[in-house]
């Protein structure tokens, strides 16, 4: 939570940065940058209490914890970026038609690299926090922050060649390209979060280390069969049934599950498993179609 704070205070430096160079230049590739900056921090504050909703602990209407609530600030990122794009689309396409003389083009282009040397710093920090806690929340942020540093480039190189070859349809031009790129990246936000809204199997590498697991408990007399699995947040979940022979007492087969489970958890960090003890000559049928009303 402390980098969406973070992330708050350097959306804020930058929404004056890059407006004082929207101001002081009057370029439309500009104004494009400066209102993506405005989504960083609709973003970081949404993303913030999100992320303070999901850390909240598993409660009676909530047995299974919150960890979801960061999909919706994914998702609403994703859907700040789309509204930014069509409104960078907009003002483009009216600037196309009545280009304007840039000026101080020197000065708007030194504000834009501070402010985006600002954000590439956050969202290295971002991501590399986001991989270690599985945040999606803080991926959106640190993604949106990275989309931001390459629409800053392209918006500086835009500026470079309005200034070299006086083309004043460039900077229209580039703004237009800047809107297409966030847009890709809003739509991938929000094709990530509905993903996992709709409890998405865990990874391949994920699930090649719960079968490396189970493969070393595998014996003549027991087996797991109908493994499932599904993400909710940063949490991981599995279910399986584990077969053993009949003639075991309870304790025996209690002892053996829960040294399963150890060594899942241990294996995959996050991870929640779920085993149903069955007798080796009993399966479970989930195929029945009567199950499917």
């Amino acid at each position: 939570m402390m980098l969406l704070r973070v992330s708050i205070a350097v959306a804020v430096v930058t929404i004056v940065l890059k407006s004082l160079a929207w101001w002081i230049t009057d370029s439309v590739g500009l104004l494009s940058d400066a209102l993506e900056s405005f989504v960083n921090l609709a973003s970081a504050v949404f993303g913030l209490a999100m992320v303070t909703v999901a850390h909240r602990p598993a409660d009676a209407g909530h047995p299974y914890g919150h960890h979801k609530a960061e999909y919706f600030a994914s998702g609403f990122e994703g859907l700040l970026i789309i509204v930014a794009a069509l409104g960078i689309v907009w003002t483009a396409v009216e600037r196309l038609l009545h280009p304007h003389p840039l000026d101080q083009l020197g000065w708007g282009v030194a504000l834009s690299v501070i402010s985006s040397a600002l954000n590439g710093a956050l969202a290295w920090v971002m991501m590399q926090s986001a991989r270690q806690h599985r945040s999606i929340a803080l991926e959106a942020d640190a993604r949106h922050l990275i989309t931001d540093v390459w629409t800053s480039a392209g918006v500086v190189l835009g500026i470079g060649l309005v200034a070299l070859v006086g083309w004043q349809w460039l900077d229209s031009a580039v703004a237009i390209g800047v809107a297409i790129n966030i847009l890709r990246e809003g739509a991938s936000l929000m094709w990530k979060s509905s993903q996992g809204l709709m409890d998405k199997a865990l990874e391949p590498e994920v699930m090649d280390e719960v079968h490396k697991t189970l493969a070393s408990f595998e014996h003549h007399t027991i087996r797991f069969d109908h493994i499932s699995s599904r993400r909710s947040g940063r949490r991981r979940f599995v279910d399986m049934h584990m077969h053993m022979p009949a003639g075991w007492t309870l304790g025996r087969a209690a002892a053996l599950r829960t040294s399963v489970e150890q060594a899942l958890m241990s294996a995959v960090p996050g991870l929640r498993a779920t085993i149903q003890l069955l007798p080796t000559d009993v399966e479970a049928h989930f195929d029945d179609h009567k199950d499917l009303i």
